[in-house]
């Protein structure tokens, strides 16, 4: 089974100061990678660069970037995947990327339109050299014009090269497993990865839900609302809840976790304590 972290490259001064010690915290547990979002607020790939080099100095785990393609050109992507080669990336997270808030369609802007095309350029450009995680959403990305248009977006990144695929959060296991089911289906054989959100309070677990499309449950709304106030038990009833999701994944064949850490260790560590992964000596 393969484990991983995600992060993102601190917006303050604050969060720069701290994450090399949640870095070195969570790399105690030897995931398999570390996946680094697009920039600060998505606008530069800067900061998911300095990350990176942050996980390779106080981490000694692969460090993936996420790579978008919104409003990029060839050569800025082909600058990009270079500079990441020679940084001793592996592994790239190939996005199509956050749409301008002016776009009128689901085609972003720029040389590249879909996610598709950039997984075809880096192959073309790159070959093998590195391995393409792209994104999957089993409760339908929240742009598109339905479930069949969505899975057909998914089936042409897998057609274009993809190794495999991190789904965006989710709280419902059964959208997940109809989602593989989909994939059986289709003939399409790659790992799909279940990403993973540890609650951790009441408005930005809301937030979260509604900025991607996913379906929160309203027993889970309900107690989480109630528990706003008391944060211990919001936190337990959080790591209840995701706990139990997580073994109903694991123990029917997903093939492992992409954990959304938001930059903090505790939650993260809380929920691989509870699931009995492997802790190193």
């Amino acid at each position: 089974m393969s484990f991983s972290f995600e992060l993102f490259p601190p917006r303050t001064p604050e969060g720069v100061a701290k994450l090399p010690a949640v870095i070195g915290q969570l790399a105690a547990v030897r995931p398999k990678y570390f996946s680094i979002t697009y920039g600060a607020g998505g606008s530069t790939q800067d900061g998911t660069y300095e990350t990176l080099m942050a996980v390779a100095q106080h981490a000694g785990v692969e460090a993936a970037p996420h790579l978008t393609c919104v409003g990029s050109t060839r050569a800025e992507v082909a600058a990009l995947l270079t500079r990441y080669r020679n940084a001793g990336v592996k592994r790239i997270v190939a996005l199509r990327g956050d749409l301008p808030a002016t776009a009128m369609s689901a085609s972003a802007p720029g040389d590249f339109h879909y996610a598709n095309e950039l997984v075809s350029f880096i192959r073309q450009t790159h070959g093998d050299a590195f391995q393409i995680e792209v994104a999957a959403y089993p409760e339908m990305h929240p742009q598109a014009s339905s479930p069949g248009a969505d899975f057909e977006h998914f089936r042409r990144k897998v057609e274009a090269g993809a190794d495999g695929a991190l789904t965006q959060l989710f709280y419902n296991a059964d959208a997940y497993f109809d989602f593989i089911e989909s994939c059986a289906k289709a003939g399409i054989t790659i790992p799909v990865t279940p990403g993973i959100m540890p609650i951790t309070g009441y408005a930005n677990t809301l937030r979260f839900c509604a900025g991607c499309g996913a379906d929160l449950p309203r027993w889970v709304r309900l107690r989480l609302e109630e528990l706003q106030d008391d944060k211990p038990a919001l936190l337990e009833f959080g790591l209840e809840v995701v706990t139990r999701l997580c073994e109903t994944l694991l123990r029917n064949g997903a093939p492992g976790l992409h954990i959304y850490t938001v930059n903090q260790a505790s939650p993260t560590l809380s929920l691989w304590k509870n699931l009995a992964l492997p802790m190193p000596a």
